[in-house]
Order: structure tokens, then C-alpha cells, then sequence
């Protein structure tokens, strides 16, 4: 299947990685595009923040405090509270580029990595008991955090997605060619 698929994209079958080099390579691309994710956010935070007079929140400071089981001088620390945000962000990143190498692209895939990055921070912080789940918060702190992790999401995901569009098409995409409609006798590769 990948030779029918080579023969169409003119590659070779020598630049076809082998399945741990695509999955390291894809992780390392999502760490990338995680960073890039997290300044987006993180400006898009700071624009917002002067519009409405909103104070830097130190819940991932508290968070990692809690995980870690620091001082407690760390949850109100600025360096905790950055590294936690940006940390959690760009290692999150990994699994949008694993997303994009298996071939898991474009705004459907953003919005599957959207709830993975949501989901993430809620099992955290309500583990640590330093968050509530968000059918609980006041509508516009929860409008306002969604915002922003649509912002890290779409941002991560169209990094992750450029970049692994350069290796061609992922696994994934190979084998919704063999046939256009999900069918149940189309096997894996």
C-alpha cells in the first residue's frame, strides 16, 4: 500500500521511516508546535488580560505545587506558575504531532486535541483539589479559558499539521484513500 502511495507523491521507498523513527519524529515536531502553541496562548492571555483587567491566574503555579508537594510559597511563584503553563503546553504538543504524523489533520483533529488539552488540565487540577470542573465555574471564566485553549489548539495543531504535511501523508490518511467511505472491510496497512 505505502508503494501505491509513493508512487503517487514521487517518493522514494528508502525515505519512508521506520514506525519508531515516525512516531519520535512526530513527537519531537508536536513539542515544537506546542511551543509555538503556548506563545499564542500566552499572548493572546496578555492581550486579553488588558482588555478586561483580568490578574494572571495561579492555578498551574498551586497545581504543580500540589503534584510535586513543594513549599507552599511555590503556588504564588511567577517562574512555577510560567514553567507549569508553558511545561504542561509544550509537552501536550507531542500528542498533536503524534495526531499529525499517523495523519490525524486539519481543524477535526484541532478539535480532538482541544479536549485533550482541556481534559488535561481539569484531571489535574481537580486531582490536586486546587480546581473545580468547569459546569461549575462562573460563565465567564469558563468562556475566557476555552477561548484560550482554542487559541493553544488551533495554533499547536496548524504547526503540528505543516510540518508533518512535509513527510507526506500519515498512515492514517493512506488508508481512508483505499476507499473514500469508512467501510468495514478495509483493513489496516
Amino acid at each position: 500500500m505505502w508503494a501505491e502511495e509513493l508512487a503517487t507523491t514521487g517518493r522514494a521507498v528508502a525515505e519512508v521511516p521506520r514506525p519508531q523513527m515516525r512516531w519520535m519524529r512526530s513527537a519531537a515536531v508536536g513539542l515544537a508546535s506546542g511551543a509555538v502553541g503556548v506563545a499564542a496562548m500566552t499572548a493572546a492571555e496578555k492581550v486579553e488580560q488588558r482588555l478586561t483587567g483580568r490578574p494572571d491566574s495561579y492555578v498551574p503555579a498551586r497545581t504543580l505545587q500540589r503534584l510535586t508537594a513543594s513549599p507552599q510559597a511555590a503556588g504564588r511563584s511567577r517562574a512555577v506558575n510560567l514553567g507549569m503553563h508553558v511545561g504542561q503546553a509544550v509537552l501536550l504538543g507531542a500528542v498533536r504531532g503524534v495526531m499529525a504524523g499517523a495523519g490525524l489533520r486539519g481543524p477535526w483533529a484541532s478539535l480532538l486535541f482541544f479536549a485533550v488539552r482541556l481534559t488535561n488540565d481539569q484531571t489535574l487540577e481537580n486531582a490536586t483539589g486546587v480546581g473545580a470542573p468547569p459546569w461549575t465555574w462562573p460563565r465567564d471564566e469558563l468562556a475566557v479559558d476555552l477561548a484560550h485553549k482554542a487559541v493553544y489548539a488551533a495554533v499547536t495543531g496548524a504547526v503540528a499539521d505543516a510540518l508533518a504535511d512535509r513527510w507526506g501523508p500519515g498512515p492514517g490518511q493512506v488508508h481512508a484513500r483505499l476507499r473514500p467511505v469508512r467501510t468495514h472491510d478495509v483493513g489496516p496497512l
